[in-house]
C-alpha cells in the first residue's frame, strides 16, 4: 500500500522539447538549462531517426545531425538517455502515459496529437510569443 501511495502522490518533474526549430533555439537551451539546473528531467522528443537504423537505410547524413543534437544536449545537460527519436511517429506515442508536464514543439500537428490523446501532458507552441510565460504558468500550477 505505501508504494501505490508514493506513487500517486510522486512530484511530476518531466519536461519534453522537440530538437529541431525548437531546442535547437538558443533562447530555448538557455530556459532548458535553467530547468535542467532546477532539478526537472529534461527530454528531448524528436521525430528524428536514431542513427544506427538510419545509417542502415543508406542515410550517410543523419550522423552529423544527431551529432549537432547530441552536442546541444551535453551543453544543455540532457544525457543521452534522455533523448527519444520517433522515427517520424506521433510523438504522443512515447509521451502518453509517462507523466510528462508539458512538451514544447513548432509543428501543430504534433501538438494537436497531444490535445486529441487526452494525456494531461500541456502542448506549447514555441512559434507562440509567449511560449515562455506558458511554460512558467503550466509549472507554477504543477506545484
Amino acid at each position: 500500500m505505501m508504494r501505490i501511495k508514493s506513487i500517486l502522490y510522486m512530484k511530476r518533474n518531466k519536461i519534453s522539447m522537440d530538437f529541431d526549430s525548437t531546442m535547437s533555439r538558443k533562447d530555448v537551451q538557455e530556459y532548458a538549462t535553467k530547468l535542467v539546473n532546477e532539478g526537472y528531467e529534461v527530454w528531448i522528443v524528436t521525430s528524428r531517426c536514431a542513427t544506427e537504423p538510419a545509417l542502415a537505410k543508406g542515410w550517410w547524413w543523419v550522423e552529423k545531425q544527431n551529432q549537432e543534437l547530441y552536442d546541444v544536449a551535453e551543453l544543455v545537460g540532457i544525457p543521452r538517455e534522455r533523448i527519444q527519436f520517433t522515427e517520424h511517429v506521433d510523438k504522443i506515442e512515447f509521451l502518453e502515459g509517462k507523466n510528462f508536464i508539458f512538451h514544447l514543439d513548432d509543428d501543430p500537428d504534433e501538438l494537436w496529437a497531444i490535445i486529441r490523446s487526452g494525456d494531461p501532458c500541456k502542448p506549447v507552441n514555441v512559434e507562440h510569443f509567449e511560449w515562455l510565460e506558458t511554460c512558467k504558468e503550466i509549472l507554477k500550477k504543477c506545484k
